[in-house]
């Protein structure tokens, strides 16, 4: 009786598909994604129990991580009592915490809360949603369209629409929260967009930079509740908005020099324009120019006028240029990762190339 040879080109996974039932194939389970619960905290033992419960409850294959920024309190003993992970970080700052969030965990997505539990967990599928549906890479939870009452003070609404209006008008965004600390990353996000701000302004400074990075963001609306009595405020009105103000002055002549240079441009023509208002109308009555002061200093802000405009269109071009170059490496990067990696020869397809 002759043998019956079966002859398969293709590569080692065709053939494990193809001698594979499909019942099998669908039978064997997914591997769930990585999701991480990112927690910063200082002084928080009233409220960080709960927090870590709440969302071990609502995403129970996630893991919570706490990250302790010098606590004098119980909050690192509640917390590995209710079940995260305490991680220490000796410098003082949320931005310097969210840098070691960023650069210590690894998971496929992340959620990151504050621990003072003014954040409702009913919201956190909402909140991962749209980047699981690959939809966004940054989800924001929005709060000033559902407080509590006392859970802002009114400079603190003030400043956040003014940050807003500022961040919407430099990059054209229509975003409702700039400050939110509920919110949820993208791997691909996390590991791309680079966090430099120590303090408070880091919400801030992450929402910047995801626009300018060209990331997709939504937003979700969900509840701000008062802190829970015990639990005291971090924030320092003046001090951390003149900070976030300085942050977005920085980001802003960085990443869109034209706008901030141009708006400074425009600031001295104008007072320009009115001191020289009044030299010419000096002139046009009495044929001499009598406010000698007053032109110089007309003169100059028309000069330091000029010189800003200057100044903003070549920071533009070589901001743009950086840009694009920046963009396409994160493109070329993007694209090597999602390919597959070459197949490699086995070692009998190179022993009959060698014979």
């Amino acid at each position: 009786m002759s043998k019956l040879r079966l002859s398969f080109h293709g590569s080692r996974s065709s053939i494990v598909e193809f001698l594979t039932p499909k019942v099998l194939l669908k039978s064997i389970p997914a591997t769930p994604p990585r999701i991480a619960i990112l927690i910063p905290c200082l002084n928080e033992e009233v409220t960080v129990g709960a927090v870590v419960r709440d969302f071990r409850n609502a995403l129970p294959d996630a893991v919570c991580y706490v990250f302790d920024n010098n606590s004098t309190d119980r909050t690192a003993q509640v917390a590995t009592e209710a079940g995260a992970e305490v991680i220490s970080v000796p410098r003082p700052g949320k931005g310097n915490v969210v840098q070691v969030m960023f650069r210590e965990v690894d998971a496929d997505y992340y959620v990151m809360v504050d621990g003072d539990n003014t954040y409702s967990t009913n919201h956190a599928h909402a909140l991962l949603e749209p980047i699981l549906e690959g939809r966004a890479d940054m989800t924001v939870a929005t709060r000033l369209n559902e407080y509590a009452d006392d859970s802002f003070r009114p400079l603190h609404v003030f400043g956040n629409n003014l940050v807003r209006a500022l961040v919407n008008w430099t990059f054209r965004s229509q975003l409702t929260d700039i400050m939110s600390g509920y919110r949820a990353f993208s791997r691909e996000l996390v590991r791309s967009v680079p966090v430099l701000s120590s303090g408070f302004e880091v919400e801030t400074e992450l929402t910047i930079r995801v626009l300018d990075f060209g990331f997709r963001i939504e937003e979700i609306e969900a509840p701000y509740r008062k802190r829970p009595d015990g639990s005291e405020s971090k924030l320092h009105t003046f001090r951390d908005g003149f900070r976030v103000l300085s942050e977005i002055a920085s980001i802003a002549k960085a990443y869109k020099p034209l706008t901030f240079f141009g708006t400074i441009a425009l600031a001295f023509f104008l007072a320009g324009g009115i001191a020289g208002g009044w030299v010419i109308w000096d002139y046009l009555e009495d044929q001499y120019v009598n406010k000698v002061p007053t032109a110089i200093l007309a003169t100059g802000c028309i000069l330091l006028g000029f010189g800003s405009f200057g100044i903003g269109i070549i920071l533009h071009t070589l901001s743009h240029r950086l840009q694009e170059t920046r963009r396409l490496l994160t493109q070329l990067l993007r694209e090597r990762r999602e390919s597959p990696p070459p197949e490699r020869p086995s070692s009998k397809q190179n022993g009959a190339a060698s014979s």
